[in-house]
């Protein structure tokens, strides 16, 4: 089977769905794979450095992908930015990247139409078993070390406690919301840093987690069903988001930097900090909303965009993971290759709804809709 990896179109992506050494190693079990001249370049990775372990390079990325059996990319296709992706694809294509389905149920319908097989890495079950191809976790554990990272360029102090001749200056407070992947990650790297961390989640049983790591827990008691499974956290109840409101605006007034993490169901974001949250924070704080690609943690975030409340500044950057391109294709890719080469042998990947991976993250099949929380997605878009 041909494996067509094709460049990225969106203008602000810098990833790239398969890197050499991910290409040596498909073509080693029997695969062929083909990559489109410069999709590597903006990681790092040209033309020269694919041609040299086997792929063969094109430079037609609409004929590389009709003759596809396999097309990998990071993002969904589209057709947009110049590209007609979508209508590029066929029945006889299987497509595996991350879509994020319940953000784009609309372009999944497309997609299904097109009668193509559609894998969505971000949907694969958290399972052991799994855990080497979930590209939503290695995405999501370099957001949350870079935004860590973006915080404490913009923090008018240090982050260390540091002592001199000219006296000692205390660490900085960094809370963080959320401890998934991302949020567990941010904790471990402001520790690295030398801050004084503190966390809190929904979920009572990640408390073990977030010490771990070396942060304060700070919560308030939940039932054991605010977890959607999965690792996910669920929705509070009304009363619960009362309480937890509270418990909020004590830690976010007294911290030097708020990173926000928190997804619903590793979705999309509640809002939990208040505009009035943010004029409680003094001059010269950090607000970085982690969780701005899915609408962010924060009354006053804008996706994107750096805005000052008072002298706060509150970040939020989206696609984080495609600033640290190097990396983090290589892990992305490294998901990927694991993912086929799961479900293959000798060159032939084999689709098999019986196993619960494939069936967790099955998108479309057939030129239907089958994952059931894309199509209820689907079904509110239309109603609204």
């Amino acid at each position: 089977m041909k494996i067509a990896v094709v460049r990225e179109s969106h203008p602000e992506e810098q990833r790239v769905a398969l890197v050499p050494e991910s290409c040596e190693k498909l073509i080693g079990t029997g695969f062929s794979v083909a990559i489109e001249s410069g999709a590597g370049a903006r990681a790092g990775y040209d033309d020269a450095a694919y041609d040299a372990v086997g792929a063969v390079i094109e430079t037609d990325p609409e004929a590389l992908v009709r003759s596809a059996d396999i097309l990998l990319k990071v993002n969904r296709p589209t057709n947009d930015h110049g590209r007609a992706e979508v209508d590029w694809v066929d029945r006889s294509t299987i497509i595996v990247a991350s879509l994020m389905p319940l953000r784009h149920p609309r372009e999944m319908a497309t997609l299904a139409e097109r009668g193509a097989t559609v894998f969505s890495t971000d949907a694969i079950p958290r399972t052991s078993r799994a855990q080497a191809m979930d590209t939503l976790s290695s995405m999501s554990s370099i957001s949350g070390y870079k935004g860590v990272l973006l915080a404490a360029v913009e923090l008018p102090k240090y982050l260390p406690m540091l002592s001199s001749a000219a006296g000692t200056v205390f660490p900085a407070t960094v809370f963080v919301i959320g401890a998934a992947v991302a949020g567990l990650q941010a904790i471990a790297t402001a520790k690295r840093l030398g801050a004084m961390v503190t966390a809190t989640d929904v979920r009572p049983e990640v408390k073990e987690q977030i010490e771990s790591v070396g942060a304060r827990y700070v919560g308030i008691e939940l039932p054991e069903d605010a977890s959607a499974g999965g690792g996910y956290a669920g929705e509070l109840s009304a009363d619960d988001q009362a309480r937890q409101r509270e418990l909020l605006i004590d830690e976010v007034a007294r911290s030097d930097v708020v990173v926000t993490t928190a997804l619903i169901g590793g979705v999309f974001a509640p809002r939990i900090i208040t505009a009035e949250m943010v004029r409680s924070m003094r001059p010269g704080s950090i607000i970085v909303d982690l969780a701005a690609d899915g609408g962010g943690n924060c009354e006053v975030s804008v996706p994107g965009e750096t805005v000052d409340v008072d002298g706060v500044r509150v970040m939020a950057p989206v696609n984080l993971a495609a600033t640290m391109p190097e990396h983090a294709s290589v892990l992305f890719s490294r998901n990927l290759t694991h993912f086929v080469s799961t479900f293959s042998s000798e060159g032939v990947f084999e689709v098999d709804l019986e196993d619960e991976i494939q069936a967790g993250c099955l998108i479309a099949k057939d030129a239907e809709l089958v994952h059931e929380r894309t199509v209820d997605a689907l079904a509110r878009e239309d109603a609204s």
